[in-house]
């Protein structure tokens, strides 16, 4: 399971590393989360993934500072949380998050983005049975047995343990992501390179040819590039290069 969390966050990385638009978006999350509760990530669990996160793809402080501002302000800005279910090329299936101020805008845009790029929209729960909701915590500088000591003490099982290049990363629950997290940073880990809740596919699925890759691919881009958009998930597994 874990090899196909590295492709996914590998290629999203490469994408993200140029642009300001994974910030907007963690703009938004913040803001969205914060005015769910407190504006304080000690007492707001939603506020705290999302900050927790924010951290492992190096979000600006000058931009969760505004965002929290924003929140403890009069704002009266409301988002609604909208899930989108599809296929792509080849029956590849795919999931998109959104949060957004202007449903009759979404929708539409949502799905405009599958017919544009060879896939089409399916109705909610077409896609989402075959995926896991998961919590993904990786750190470097330990191993595998060193992790497994830690949450053995700290009397936590979790789903999987698994060493990816130079990270080890850990399967969890989602309701297990803060105390999984506290038992790590107790120990003395406090950097994490991935920190997420996130929706892992059951099975992963490789497109016959590069054709259909660059196709897939297309489909991603575009719908990551819509405003409301906030994730992606799906179960392509890209081919090693």
């Amino acid at each position: 399971m874990g090899r196909k969390w590295n492709n996914i966050k590998e290629k999203k990385a490469s994408k993200d590393a140029n642009t300001s638009r994974i910030y907007a978006k963690f703009g938004v999350e913040i803001y969205v989360a914060a005015k769910k509760g407190e504006p304080d990530p000690e007492s707001n669990r939603a506020l705290k993934v999302v900050l927790e996160r924010a951290k492992t793809y190096n979000v600006p402080k000058a931009i969760i500072d505004r965002a929290l501002d924003k929140a403890k302000g009069s704002s009266d800005e409301v988002y609604q949380e909208l899930r989108y279910e599809g296929f792509g090329p080849n029956g590849s299936m795919v999931i998109v998050d959104t949060l957004t101020n202007n449903v009759n805008r979404t929708a539409p845009e949502v799905r405009s983005a599958f017919n544009k790029n060879g896939g089409n929209m399916g109705v909610s729960g077409s896609v989402s049975y075959m995926f896991d909701a998961t919590a993904v915590i990786g750190m470097e500088g330990k191993s595998i047995d060193e992790v497994f000591e830690i949450l053995m003490e700290a009397d936590l099982e979790v789903r999987d343990i698994v060493e990816e290049d130079e990270s080890v990363i850990v399967y969890a629950e989602p309701d297990q992501f803060h105390v999984v997290q506290e038992a790590l940073k107790n120990a003395g880990i406090t950097d994490f390179t991935v920190a997420e809740l996130t929706m892992l596919a059951q099975n992963y699925v490789t497109l016959p040819n590069k054709e259909a890759e660059v196709q897939f691919e297309k489909l991603i881009d575009a719908l990551e590039d819509l405003e409301d958009v906030q994730q992606v998930y799906h179960n392509v597994e890209f081919a090693e290069e």
